[in-house]
């Protein structure tokens, strides 16, 4: 999976940080607000948008009378405890991260996240010096599908998008890495689980977690 790579770019959500299952909860609460029920539908119909698609999905859809950017600033404050206190890194990736520094890989995050949220959660797990650039959807044209995100970080990485390997956990970040022209790696991930087979059938590559990546390439773990 290794072979004639440059660059490692990670989703953050789900692939990094076992932090999906917060959102639907932040969701509910935040809908409860404005006394409107979560629909069954929502977070089928949110992946893969920026936070700033998000926050205009719910203003549009629900008449949210917030602006845009008073919905993102909600929902920053209403995550900031998790992603400080109770999100934990996906297993494996510590160990992977420190193979791939080892070996001189580049390393990249491309995430539909806010910078806010992400810069929090790298910081308090004491993995922020491990990536070279990061790269949040609101700082191009499109979210996920879209390539924009990936190609920005390998542009920042100076790397060939065809010399990247990108991690995702959904089948619309699978397709953003895969519309880069990039190899894709998905991860299994609980939030995503009923997606499993079309996660397998969209990526090059699927692994239930790092550890399991690590084993499968014992020969390139013990060139480190």
């Amino acid at each position: 999976m290794l072979t004639n790579i440059d660059a490692i770019i990670f989703d953050l959500d789900g692939t990094l940080i076992d932090s999906m299952w917060l959102w639907k909860a932040i969701d509910i609460d935040y809908l409860a607000k404005f006394n409107i029920e979560f629909p069954d539908d929502l977070q089928d119909n949110l992946e893969g948008k920026s936070f700033t698609e998000t926050a205009m999905y719910f203003k549009e859809r629900f008449d949210i009378p917030d602006s845009i950017e008073e919905i993102k600033e909600t929902w920053n404050t209403m995550a900031l405890d998790y992603y400080v206190n109770k999100v934990p890194l996906k297993e494996g990736v510590l160990e992977f991260l420190d193979l791939l520094k080892s070996k001189g890989i580049k390393i990249g995050i491309a995430t539909s996240n806010s910078r806010f949220l992400v810069e929090k959660v790298l910081s308090k797990l004491n993995i922020s010096e491990y990536f070279d650039t990061i790269r949040t959807s609101c700082e191009v044209k499109e979210g996920k599908p879209s390539p924009d995100v990936y190609l920005k970080v390998a542009e920042d990485l100076e790397v060939s998008p065809s010399r990247c390997l990108v991690f995702e956990d959904v089948p619309n970040g699978i397709k953003a890495g895969k519309n880069a022209n990039m190899k894709v790696c998905a991860i299994q991930d609980d939030f995503s689980k009923k997606m499993e087979e079309e996660k397998k059938m969209l990526a090059d590559y699927f692994i239930d977690n790092y550890y399991q990546l690590l084993e499968q390439n014992e020969e390139y773990k013990n060139e480190a």
